[in-house]
């Protein structure tokens, strides 16, 4: 590597003197999984993170599909990240995470005709259980929260369904004011800012959405999704949990994340 690389790479991961004078954490260190819940630890290990040259390496198609959630949790905050995708790809970040459920192939409701109607039957039910998972099940750990879209505007099926599913909007709710997403391959920088129910979407230095969390309008899209008699809906609409681990999603497509550092406010 050339002196200009390695120097790029030193500086990659880090907090400044002046970032550490504004109250900034590093989330991540580069090297290892230091402040995350690290699933290959877990019983049975699970395989969709890793650390690789520098970026938290979210694997396509894991045996275990599960978010990478931060050991610590935050209330209000600013958190800023940087992430890159391949052609075809859905991901994001997780935040105001109200609770997890464990969907274990076998063990879902017989009678689910969405996935929604799937994951209000774990959350009522709890038959899923880690330690008792067996080679070959399907198994999807869902955490209910409000998360950023991270994916392929063009090459993602989801991205296409309308604004609200494109980069940087807040899934399904609302869509980005315009689109800042850059080419496929290049780095991206995100940046959460949440205060109270006020959250702002930043999309490469540029804020693409405003809004609160509690607003009749999330409400009313929230129902349309989950329907209100369902602990979901009822979980996101009353955020009963104000601090929170923050979380980057394994949608089964391969991301990478790096830079990432938050704020406490």
């Amino acid at each position: 590597m050339t002196p200009l690389i390695l120097t790029f790479l030193a500086i990659l991961n880090t907090l400044t003197p002046e970032e550490v004078r504004q109250g900034w954490i590093l989330l991540f260190d580069g090297k290892t999984m230091n402040g995350w819940d690290d699933p290959s630890r877990k019983n049975p290990p699970g395989d969709s993170w890793s650390v690789e040259d520098g970026m938290l390496h979210g694997k396509a198609h894991p045996k275990i599909r599960e978010d990478l959630l931060t050991t610590r949790t935050f209330a209000d905050f600013e958190l800023v990240f940087d992430w890159k995708i391949p052609r075809g790809t859905n991901s994001g970040v997780k935040y105001r995470i109200q609770d997890r459920v464990l969907l274990v192939g076998g063990k879902l409701n017989p009678a689910a005709k969405r996935f929604e109607d799937t994951v209000d039957y774990e959350y009522e039910h709890r038959l899923g259980k880690r330690d008792a998972i067996q080679p070959g099940d399907h198994v999807e750990d869902y955490p209910i929260a409000f998360e950023y879209q991270v994916i392929d505007n063009e090459g993602h099926a989801d991205a296409r369904r309308g604004p609200q599913y494109s980069a940087a909007s807040l899934y399904s709710l609302v869509g980005p004011t315009q689109q800042t997403a850059k080419p496929i391959g290049e780095w991206n920088t995100g940046r959460i800012v949440l205060r109270g129910d006020h959250v702002e979407h930043w999309l490469n230095g540029v804020k693409v959405v405003d809004t609160d969390l509690n607003t009749p309008a999330i409400a009313e899209s929230l129902a349309k999704r989950w329907g209100k008699d369902s602990p979901v809906y009822k979980l996101l609409t009353t955020q009963p949990k104000k601090g929170c681990p923050i979380g980057l999603q394994n949608h089964t497509d391969e991301v990478w994340f790096r830079n990432i550092k938050i704020r406490p406010l």
